[in-house]
């Protein structure tokens, strides 16, 4: 079998090693930025359901803000808001290479994204549950918990496996510019090499990871779907 595999991808077996590291600085771009990005994805998808017009929390003044915010965030190509975040990515992070230096614009580049999501999630929730909590004397942090989260489970899951997939795109285009994980091999030990072997076997890792996560979103959604 070894011999099967160093005839059909030399350059692979080659740089195993470093294909290996890769793959796990790609899991941990995404595991760290995605846990970050879901937090404060969460928290300004609700505020804008909460504070909109009409909301239970209605406050015109910071729904204009965070929904204007997160517009102009969305609209820069990210390889673009990459760069423009260099000095602050080294204010926080204390360097703007590596793992640790990608994880500021991943989650700049992934929070207003997933905060649409959420958005979408909450907005889908029947306005009539919403009504009957508030008669039953539900506070709002309860009708929060209670009503928006609990009855969106589903469609949160489906926002949670399209976030995480953009975000495996965003590590490899990361990666391309110095961040690490499979975006940087496949630049430096496939493209500036001509190994081509090694481009094709970094594709097939991202699209297994892709098709993995949706599989298990797809589970979540399957059980959480009533």
């Amino acid at each position: 079998m070894q011999e099967f595999l160093i005839r059909l991808v030399p350059n692979v077996m080659k740089d195993l090693n470093v294909l290996g590291r890769s793959v796990m600085e790609t899991l941990q771009m995404t595991g760290r930025a995605g846990l970050i990005s879901f937090v404060l994805g969460m928290l300004f998808g609700t505020v804008l359901v909460v504070t909109k017009p009409g909301g239970i929390l209605q406050n015109r003044l910071l729904y204009q803000i965070l929904d204007k915010t997160i517009n102009i965030l969305r609209s820069i190509p990210f390889i673009i808001l990459l760069f423009c975040l260099l000095p602050l990515t080294r204010l926080i992070s204390g360097t703007a290479i590596g793992v640790k230096g990608a994880i500021v614009p991943l989650v700049f580049g992934t929070t207003p994204f997933f905060a649409r999501q959420i958005e979408a999630a909450l907005c889908g929730v029947d306005p009539g549950l919403v009504e009957a909590a508030q008669s039953m004397g539900n506070n709002n942090w309860e009708i929060i918990f209670r009503v928006y989260w609990r009855e969106s489970v589903a469609a949160i899951a489906r926002g949670v496996s399209i976030t995480l997939i953009n975000l495996v795109g965003l590590t490899a285009m990361a990666g391309a510019v110095g961040a690490g994980g499979l975006g940087n091999f496949a630049y430096i030990y496939g493209q500036q090499r001509n190994h081509m072997d090694n481009i094709y076997v970094t594709v097939v890792i991202l699209v297994l990871l892709v098709m993995l996560i949706q599989w298990i979103g797809n589970l979540i959604v399957k059980h959480n779907t009533h």
